[in-house]
């Protein structure tokens, strides 16, 4: 198995296992095919979101794509600038700005903070008219849609955190509106992630057509509307999630007559698939029904299948040409460090690589430290070369942070 152009078992040797890689033409490919998509619709920002894939390579790739930025903190807001995406096309959304952050995206210059209830806007409204600034803004509305994916990624419905009820929109829209300090200047939306059909995200886009058309006749001046992300990406044979075109499709045909430049949250879409975990089998131990395949990958390192249940496929590098059945487990001291259960997979033993497929989105931005472990490094191949892109942090790094008082020694 190679990336791009590189032996897998190469990258393994200089860099060791685990280890996250990365494709630039894979990057490329998808930003091209999303933002082609999107043809039919006239004026718009495609901002990536950066929650799903940090990595400052990786935002530089879509930052020379024409790619802005989706963030939700002052560090992916940070991490943005620092990759080269320009201030005006970044989108500040997130539900729990603090004051200091509000403060740091008004000194930034960002295009548009995504307010997420009346307390923010007020909040937000004082500290830019204290600054001697305007703050370019969208309301994110909450418009009770089941997005049809996993309840912990599910962001639409009524009783989620995200936004303000659809029914309260034009109520706290007007109020904020008439803040000086704010501009006000659109609405935003987002149902959820890993959707698997357009039929949420059309009935929420509907919703929103009413709402515009409603401010408008309450004589608001409706000029952008984020229509957040959440396009599903195939994690195993058989999926068969919407395209970019067929979304596209939808997308024009529902905001034909909005006039009104429209943004664009891609993240899953964008780098799933650019990106597999690389890990090599510890041992394989006996089990009472299937054995254990243990890897040296862990939930700390891909946290998805512990946190959502979430599947990953799982194949080896180099396969024997036989399978086996077995249960994919790390070395965390946790049941939860478990992959798979039950899984036809290639034939390993004890020194084999093998990797989990579509890891380039909430992989390693997930990661933690848990069993002190420390951080995998990451890898970005680029035809017949690559570069490490994200440093290993050993354990001993991350304790060298700690410090024990002298009142206990």
């Amino acid at each position: 198995m190679h990336a791009e152009d590189v032996p897998l078992p190469r990258i393994a040797d200089d860099v060791g296992t685990p280890v996250y890689v990365y494709s630039r033409a894979t990057l490329e490919r998808h930003a091209q095919v999303f933002r082609e998509g999107l043809a039919g619709v006239p004026d718009k920002l495609i901002a990536f979101a950066v929650k799903a894939n940090p990595n400052l390579a990786v935002l530089r790739v879509l930052a020379n794509q024409g790619y802005g930025a989706d963030c939700v903190s002052i560090g992916e807001v940070r991490r943005a600038l620092a990759a080269g995406v320009a201030p005006d096309k970044i989108v500040f959304s997130g539900v729990g700005k603090t004051h200091a952050e509000l403060i740091a995206g008004l000194e930034a210059g960002i295009g548009q903070f995504n307010i997420e209830s009346e307390e923010e806007g007020l909040e937000l409204a004082r500290i830019a008219a204290d600054m001697g600034l305007t703050a370019q803004c969208a309301l994110r509305i909450n418009p009770d849609v089941d997005a049809g994916t996993h309840d912990k990624i599910s962001t639409g419905k009524a009783d989620n955190k995200f936004g303000v009820p659809i029914d309260q929109a034009g109520q706290i829209f007007g109020k904020l509106a008439s803040q000086s300090g704010v501009n006000l200047r659109g609405v935003a939306v987002h149902i959820g992630s890993q959707l698997g059909e357009l039929t949420p995200l059309e009935r929420a886009f509907e919703k929103l057509d009413d709402l515009v058309n409603s401010l408008r006749g309450a004589g608001h001046a409706i000029t952008h509307v984020d229509l957040g992300g959440g396009l599903g990406v195939p994690y195993r044979a058989g999926e068969n999630p919407p395209s970019p075109a067929a979304y596209g499709a939808m997308v024009a045909r529902v905001t034909k007559d909005w006039g009104v430049t429209l943004i664009f949250e891609p993240g899953r879409v964008i780098a799933g698939n650019a990106g597999v975990l690389l890990t090599r089998v510890v041992r394989v131990k006996r089990g009472i029904k299937d054995p254990f395949v243990i890897v040296d990958a862990a939930m700390n390192d891909l946290a998805r299948p512990a946190l959502y249940g979430a599947y990953h496929d799982f194949v080896a590098v180099a396969p024997r040409g036989a399978d086996m059945t077995a249960n994919i487990v790390g070395p965390i001291c946790e049941t939860g460090d478990t992959f798979a259960m039950g899984r036809l997979t290639d034939r390993l033993e004890a020194g084999d690589l093998a990797v989990f497929r579509t890891a380039g989105a909430y992989g390693a931005t997930m990661a933690s430290s848990y069993n002190s472990r420390g951080f995998v490094p990451e890898v970005l191949v680029d035809g017949d070369k690559y570069a490490i892109v994200a440093d290993r942090i050993e354990a001993g790094a991350i304790m060298d942070a700690e410090r024990v008082p002298e009142w206990l020694t």
